[in-house]
């Protein structure tokens, strides 16, 4: 079931034993009082990301120290208001915060409870988003136990999903986050059968919106015709203005022109996709990630 708890600040996992592990380590409260917009509130479209930070490390030459600045440049510059992120570890979690500033938050888990392993953490502007309720489950037969693995996944999978009031014109949409697995096309079809599962025991009446990681290209995978299946249509190709294609995961090197897109923002019939994007910033040479984030500008039905 979703989760309703006041989440405070803190600096550490949550102790705390079996399915509580899974709350989100984040400074979010999630109030029975509902939010109000400021005067002069944000009402522009609604800008969307995903992006595979890829997991810090000491390793150069692309440690975390070494990219955090030219991460913190670009999300800066793009301002979205919501992204899902896929990989990131705790530590890395709370330098973005710190360095988007204190109208940002987040909500996430890791993959093996609590501040362990790799996350899929939702991060939103809180002068435009308010959280209203969340969950996290497992991409395995046993959604619901932590770090459950199931279908030959070379690693754990999951996703974290959040129900969000738009503060900018009041309509709600959820956002679902998820990274699929690197290793097995048979464990990304069963992930991929399971998010489509969820998707379809949801309220539908708020738009949703599906941002990850998901190892295939769109077009022609059994993965992508899943999830369209479940009459999500892929942004890329329902915007009215695109920036030029490229394969999203570059492995720091130059951008492929045409490549693969194998990191996608989805979303149900009724928004109104005005832009999609393929981010190619660069500082001095150094990319954010080994993957490009990608972006999506939208107005919710």
């Amino acid at each position: 079931m979703p989760h309703h708890p006041r989440v405070t600040r803190r600096t550490g996992p949550r102790s705390a034993p079996a399915a509580s592990d899974a709350l989100p380590l984040s400074s979010t409260a999630l109030s029975s009082a509902p939010a109000v917009a400021a005067e002069g509130a944000d009402d522009r479209p609604l800008e969307v990301m995903s992006f595979n930070l890829r997991y810090a490390s000491d390793a150069e030459p692309h440690s975390w120290a070494t990219r955090r600045p030219v991460m913190r440049r670009l999300l800066r510059q793009e301002r979205p208001h919501v992204i899902g992120t896929q990989e990131g570890l705790y530590p890395q979690l709370r330098d973005i915060e710190a360095d988007l500033g204190p109208d940002h938050d987040w909500i996430g888990t890791g993959r093996a409870g609590g501040s362990r392993d790799e996350f899929m953490a939702a991060f939103y502007d809180t002068r435009r988003l308010e959280p209203l309720e969340f969950e996290h489950f497992w991409l395995s037969g046993t959604p619901y136990v932590i770090a459950s693995r199931t279908w030959g996944n070379a690693w754990v999978r999951m996703v974290t999903w959040v129900r969000f009031r738009d503060l900018g014109g009041g309509r709600e949409f959820v956002l679902l986050n998820t990274h699929l697995d690197n290793a097995s096309q048979y464990a990304r079809e069963r992930a991929a059968r399971l998010v489509v599962e969820h998707i379809g025991k949801m309220d539908r009446s708020p738009p949703v919106l599906v941002t990850g990681d998901f190892n295939v290209p769109a077009h022609g995978n059994p993965v992508y015709d899943t999830m369209l299946s479940a009459g999500l249509a892929d942004t890329w190709d329902a915007a009215a203005e695109r920036s030029e294609l490229y394969g999203t995961f570059h492995d720091y090197r130059p951008p492929v022109p045409g490549g693969d897109r194998i990191d996608w923002i989805l979303a149900t019939p009724g928004v109104t996709v005005h832009r999609a994007a393929i981010n190619t910033f660069t500082a001095d040479g150094q990319y954010p990630s080994d993957h490009l984030p990608v972006q999506a500008t939208l107005t919710l039905a």
